[in-house]
């Protein structure tokens, strides 16, 4: 039996919580409306990745610039202790479907620091994971934390079982093992977007775990600047026309398009995935089946989620 999936390519409301989700929240209507029983968005959309700091001296130490915009970032990053995807998880239980989401995390325990985090909700609204991106890439580090392995996990989502990684890590051979032996057979990879992150490396996942691999894209244009950001105007001057173009796309276990990088439009793409081409193609190869060799190569996997400090008190006299 197929399973419907959707992908949603869209561009943020750069840097504005609500109004980003409120655009999700609306492909999560339609997807719902479509059938599908996913709908995963690209990475960091909620608020948006952090296409500044390339282009504005990011690494300027004690910069007044990078601080305001870090601070203003902060303030609209996802804190979930405080129920900001909410609507998200509302709109999952009506239209009985999961959504894989990227977003900014701030975790209070861990005071005023940033996550590249992968959320995953259930179609009960239950959020199911979060996943935190295990190494930032480049300038991305001076804006987001190193994450864990916590969220190294895969669920069943109809026939398939889901597994999913942001961006650069999805280049990581044992992060991808690591989602392979838990017997992942339908690969989700995030990208804040440019089809130069996905038109190689997608049919590569699919061809490597046999496997469907999705990878799904967001879109970032001058125009998608609002006026009410710090630095607004600068931010304008000093970001290219465009920074994200997309590249959402769909490889079969095979390693075969099923869908084309998909460039430059804000779209909803629908696909039905059949588990029996997982099948076929795992005859001959099954990367944690009867292709593995236990006896000689091992992965071990830390999924405990540091906390960094372990309280211990008296008895209150």
């Amino acid at each position: 039996m197929t399973t419907t999936i959707a992908l949603a390519q869209i561009a943020p409301v750069w840097l504005d919580r609500e109004a980003t989700l409120a655009k999700v929240v609306d492909r999560i209507r339609e997807a719902a409306t479509a059938g599908a029983r996913l709908v995963a968005f690209g990475e960091a959309l909620v608020p948006g990745y952090p296409f500044w700091v390339e282009h504005t001296d990011g690494a300027r130490f004690e910069s007044p610039l990078q601080k305001a915009l870090f601070a203003h970032y902060a303030d609209q990053a996802v804190d979930l202790s405080h129920n900001d995807l909410a609507t998200v998880q509302a709109a999952a239980r009506a239209g009985r479907l999961w959504v894989a989401l990227g977003i900014i995390e701030r975790p209070p325990e861990r005071g005023h620091s940033l996550y590249c985090a992968l959320v995953l909700i259930d179609d009960t609204g239950t959020i199911r994971n979060v996943h935190r991106k295990l190494m930032p890439t480049h300038e991305e580090r001076l804006v987001w934390s190193s994450g864990d392995g916590h969220g190294l996990r895969c669920f069943a989502i109809g026939d398939f079982t889901f597994g999913g990684l942001n961006c650069w890590e999805n280049w990581m051979p044992l992060a991808r093992s690591a989602l392979y032996a838990q017997g992942e057979d339908l690969h989700l990879a995030t990208w804040p977007g440019n089809v130069r992150n996905t038109d190689a490396l997608t049919r590569h996942l699919a061809r490597e775990g046999r496997s469907y691999a999705l990878s799904v894209c967001g879109l970032m244009r001058r125009e998608d600047i609002p006026d009410h950001i710090p630095h607004a105007d600068l931010l304008r001057d000093a970001l290219p026309t465009v920074c994200a173009d997309g590249g959402t796309c769909i490889a079969a276990p095979t390693g075969e398009w099923l869908v084309p990088p998909c460039v430059a439009e804000e779209t909803l793409i629908v696909a039905d995935l059949d588990p029996a081409r997982v099948r076929a193609e795992r005859q001959n190869f099954d990367p944690f089946g009867h292709y593995s060799r236990p006896d000689v190569l091992e992965l071990r996997v830390n999924r405990q989620r540091p906390s960094g400090v372990v309280f211990v008190d008296g008895d209150g006299n």
